[in-house]
């Protein structure tokens, strides 16, 4: 009976359980039941948003990069007037979808020149006398720049028109005797700077004051470091005006009036126009790293206005198809590190010297190679990226000491002691005598006798190429008795060649500095 009973009460419990069990069993389940529903909801929504996001950037890239190519393709028209009968929009877009972008001038030979003009432009005082004139060389192993600056004031020979003038004319002559053809104009002034420096140049790129001053505002304006106070009162105003320009030293952010008073300025510089050439560098690198900041890159609207303010204002012979190599160019270029050289006469070490020239009335003060050639200015730019090639050079010219001496027979009396000056102030020779030839013998080369069999070649490779002079190992007989009994490494023996060379008058930098006011824009082709 009691055994009965305790099953009963058993099966009663087991009962009992069985139910409590269903009664948990959906108690238990609550807490899952209430959050499943909101589980595929959030996953949903973040779905949908990256889904959104991803679709967004497709679009936008293909957006962009269609409003890239189209806005380079269009502005390309405009700063090229002679765009290649193949260029089109479709051949750019197959090239940069292809990763195919046409070759650049100048990458086979690893430097890629562009020669850099800036023009005051239309409407402006002297609106077509390039007053900046720069060489970019580009080396395309390594990405590095270097920037060759030449002075507006440098006289020089026009190709094709035996006529000389200051080189900031050069291009202003070149629209006149072609009827304004802007390319025939810049390759008058492109083939005149590769006479000058020695360069092969690829590109050029011409650029008014106003498209200077308009693509630092797209932008946004730049930030520079001015390395002293600058206060200048007499700076080229409108109208033939001057006006005052002033910069705290420091951290200064510039809009495009100021970036372009911060390029230009130079009463207020105590190095000159290596001064201004070292601003110039800063402005370049500060735009350079505020163009390709993703601000201005993923902003759609300033990449346009930077675009048509560079269509409306830029000239240059760049195919359309070569911008987007240009453009890929540009962002991997090292403007932190550039050679800077500034081809001026401030120094003893300059390449240059100040004279002058008369245009009617007109005593026009201009600069000119300090020995009678290009010779110097084409060695700097054959050794644009390793300048300490030229310093090496001069160290092994000291040490070989040599002792010279120089016989006229030019039949100019002054130009030996012009050519003496260059040699022991300009090229330092410690050891430059003269001797008087009694016959007073002309002829028409000069040499250089080597009495040293070879052992000196830094000073006879020098002296062949700066003076310039034709060399000779066997002294001519008339002149060992000139000699007489002294004994010399090299004789220097000047001919008529090097009269014109040297034969003009020399002036300060006083009178070049005070006459450059005076004549900032005047055009000597005009006189």
């Amino acid at each position: 009976m009691d055994i009965i009973k305790k099953e009963n009460r058993t099966n009663h419990i087991s009962k009992d359980m069985s139910r409590m069990g269903d009664v948990r069993r959906p108690i238990l389940n609550i807490a899952p039941l209430a959050e499943n529903p909101k589980k595929p909801i959030v996953k949903k929504i973040v779905y949908n948003f990256f889904l959104w996001l991803f679709s967004f950037f497709i679009l936008y890239g293909i957006f962009y990069g269609g409003f890239f190519i189209y806005k380079t393709y269009s502005i390309g028209k405009k700063m090229n007037p002679e765009i290649h009968p193949s260029s089109s929009i479709l051949n750019a877009i197959k090239s940069i979808a292809n990763q195919n972008l046409p070759p650049i001038k100048g990458n086979d030979d690893d430097q890629i020149n562009i020669l850099l003009l800036g023009t005051a432009g239309k409407g402006k005082p002297g609106q077509n006398l390039t007053d900046t004139l720069m060489v970019a060389s580009i080396d395309a192993k390594t990405n590095r720049v270097a920037l060759l600056s030449v002075p507006r004031d440098l006289y020089v020979p026009v190709p094709d028109a035996k006529i000389n003038t200051k080189i900031n004319s050069v291009y202003q002559y070149g629209l006149s005797s072609s009827g304004n053809d802007e390319k025939k104009a810049a390759e008058v002034i492109q083939k005149t700077i590769e006479h000058v420096t020695g360069f092969s140049i690829d590109y050029y790129i011409i650029l008014n004051f106003d498209g200077f001053q308009k693509a630092i505002d797209d932008i946004g304006g730049i930030n520079v470091i001015s390395e002293r106070d600058i206060y200048d009162e007499r700076y080229p105003g409108p109208n033939y005006s001057y006006e005052t320009f002033k910069l705290s030293k420091g951290f200064n952010h510039l809009d495009g009036a100021t970036a372009l008073k911060y390029a230009r300025e130079r009463h207020d510089d105590p190095e000159g126009d290596f001064g201004r050439a070292k601003r110039q560098q800063q402005i370049m690198q500060a735009a350079k790293n505020k163009v390709f900041s993703a601000n201005t890159l993923m902003n759609v609207f300033t990449l346009n206005d930077l675009f048509n303010t560079l269509g409306d204002n830029i000239k240059t012979n760049i195919d359309v198809e070569e911008f987007p190599g240009f453009f890929e160019l540009a962002k991997k270029l090292d403007t932190n590190n550039i050679n800077n050289v500034v081809v001026d006469a401030w120094n003893k070490d300059s390449l240059l010297k100040v004279s002058h020239v008369q245009y009617g009335d007109i005593r026009a003060f201009v600069l000119i190679p300090r020995v009678g050639n290009y010779s110097e200015i084409h060695d700097v730019a054959k050794n644009i990226f390793d300048l300490n090639t030229i310093k090496r050079r001069k160290e092994e010219i000291a040490k070989e000491n040599a002792k010279l001496v120089i016989i006229n027979q030019s039949g100019d009396f002054h130009i030996i002691s012009k050519i003496k000056k260059v040699l022991q102030d300009n090229l330092n020779y410690k050891n430059v005598e003269l001797i008087s030839d009694p016959a007073k013998k002309i002829i028409e080369h000069t040499l250089v006798y080597d009495s040293t069999d070879g052992q000196k070649p830094f000073t006879l490779d020098e002296l062949a190429v700066k003076l310039p002079a034709d060399v000779s190992y066997d002294m001519d007989k008339d002149y060992s008795k000139i000699l007489g009994k002294k004994e010399f490494d090299m004789t220097i023996v000047i001919g008529k060649d090097l009269v014109e060379r040297y034969n003009m008058e020399e002036a300060t930098l006083d009178e070049l500095n005070a006459a450059q006011d005076d004549q900032m824009y005047i055009n000597l082709l005009d006189k």
